[in-house]
């Protein structure tokens, strides 16, 4: 008996989509584009929407049920807010920008809670000095 090794199928390719925002973040096509947090979305779409109703233009289903999405779990609500949130992440240059919004959309409670949720941040902040910003940010809640 001969042995036939052949090969009966197709090698899988590697799937898109494949991102992994762990210990370090591996975002793919994604790596170096700008991201929102959910307070920041919210405020851009509802412009959209209200310059669209003043327009004459009429709010799509997709539209108005996102915007709901967004006023329901916007940490910031108004403007001044969600601009002095952006300011105060800023200033910490060593945050990827997908860590700044998530910072910003999560509001967590503490250093320990956000290395969990966001464990790129762990050598990248001390947690006195991450807690001391999470207590600034939770300032303009709202």
């Amino acid at each position: 008996m001969s042995s036939n090794n052949q090969q009966t199928s197709r090698t899988k390719p590697v799937p898109a989509g494949n991102e992994e925002a762990s210990s370090e973040l591996h975002l793919g096509e994604f790596q170096d584009v700008d991201t929102l947090s959910l307070s920041e979305a919210s405020l851009i779409l509802n412009a959209l929407s209200t310059n669209k109703l003043k327009g004459e233009g009429h709010e799509t289903e997709m539209l108005s049920k996102t915007i709901d999405y967004l006023d329901a779990f916007s940490r910031f609500k108004n403007r001044e807010n969600v601009e002095a949130v952006e300011r105060l992440l800023s200033a910490y240059p060593q945050f990827h920008k997908f860590e700044v919004a998530q910072l910003g959309s999560l509001c967590c409670d503490n250093a320990e809670e956000a290395k969990t949720l966001i464990p790129s941040l762990q050598d990248k902040i001390s947690d006195n000095e991450l807690d001391d910003l999470l207590n600034e940010i939770s300032k303009f809640m709202t």
